[in-house]
């Protein structure tokens, strides 16, 4: 599966912003999808996952109650709904994937096998 974010760009603190990631390839109801970050001097971290169908998804305690991962099968589409944006969630945010039929959990410490390009969010104070 090859995969591409985009969406990103700059809003100012406590606003919304929305980032997707397209997926080409067969078969993309087989896999988990999630989103990691990474802001500069950072390593990368884990933001976001959700199971083959949707019905189970996982956040860092970071973003949960303030971002809403969700994905459309149909469209091979992923998408991340950030609101209550802070400065601190600058950063390059990508997304990722890995074939499994499991409910997961994924969380911290899972390492796809697939990722995409990065997509920039900025959030200004």
């Amino acid at each position: 599966v090859q995969l591409q974010a985009s969406g990103g760009g700059e809003v100012q603190a406590g606003g919304s912003l929305s980032v997707s990631c397209a997926a080409s390839g067969p078969m993309f109801n087989s896999y988990a999808m999630g989103w990691f970050r990474q802001a500069p001097g950072k390593e990368r971290e884990f933001v976001a996952a959700i199971n083959w169908s949707g019905e189970y998804t996982y956040y860092s305690d970071t973003v949960k109650g303030r971002f809403t991962i969700s994905r459309v099968n149909a469209k091979n589409t992923l998408y991340l709904q950030m609101n209550s944006l802070k400065p601190e969630d600058t950063a390059v945010y990508y997304c990722a994937a890995e074939q499994s039929l499991f409910t997961g959990p994924w969380t911290t410490g899972w390492v796809p096998r697939h990722w995409g390009k990065g997509t920039q969010v900025t959030v200004s104070s």
